[in-house]
């Protein structure tokens, strides 16, 4: 059997809709961003930078970027855009193991000398100095409130973006 064979008698019953280009408002991105910059100028202070570069910060990497692009796009060194997402109580920003964390916990201690903890621990000076960063400084408190806030309003109310990409439980059976 041909291709010719399979496809006689085939015709087309239906027509796919013209649904045109999709469109963006730009004007509510322009305006959450100004609304991240109000909030975020009250931690001005206690941020290593101001509160415009926070907010360039804070959308780069909710939006998913690496902290490199975000600090390039915001202007500042990628420390001090990692230090920024450290002190508004984002996770996950030091470079190193939990176990790495405690060999840094006994450097800070007076336990082991810092060429030892670095040693151990296996980071290159910046990772250490970012991680120490990390262990000697708390977030500062409601940052981790304005970073949820911002989440919820980039993604939308209960949307789960990747909710199509997991399985249920009822796929498995």
């Amino acid at each position: 059997m041909t291709l010719s064979d399979i496809a006689d008698g085939l015709e087309v019953t239906t027509e796919q809709r013209d649904r045109g280009v999709a469109s963006v408002d730009a004007t509510a991105e322009a305006e959450s961003d100004g609304d991240l910059r109000e909030t975020l100028a009250e931690f001005a202070d206690d941020l290593p930078c101001d509160a415009a570069s926070g907010a360039a910060i804070l959308d780069g990497h909710t939006s998913g970027q690496s902290v490199g692009d975000t600090a390039h796009e915001a202007g500042v060194a990628p420390m001090t855009a990692s230090k920024t997402l450290h002190l508004l109580g984002c996770e996950g920003i030091s470079p190193l193991t939990p176990r790495a964390h405690k060999i840094l916990r006994d450097w800070l201690s007076a336990d082991l000398s810092r060429t030892e903890a670095r040693e151990l621990t296996g980071a290159s000076e910046t990772e250490f100095a970012l991680a120490t960063f990390v262990e000697t400084h708390d977030p500062l408190p409601g940052g981790r409130a304005v970073v949820e806030g911002y989440r919820s309003a980039y993604s939308g109310p209960g949307e789960d973006t990747l909710e199509e990409a997991r399985s249920a439980l009822t796929d498995l059976v």
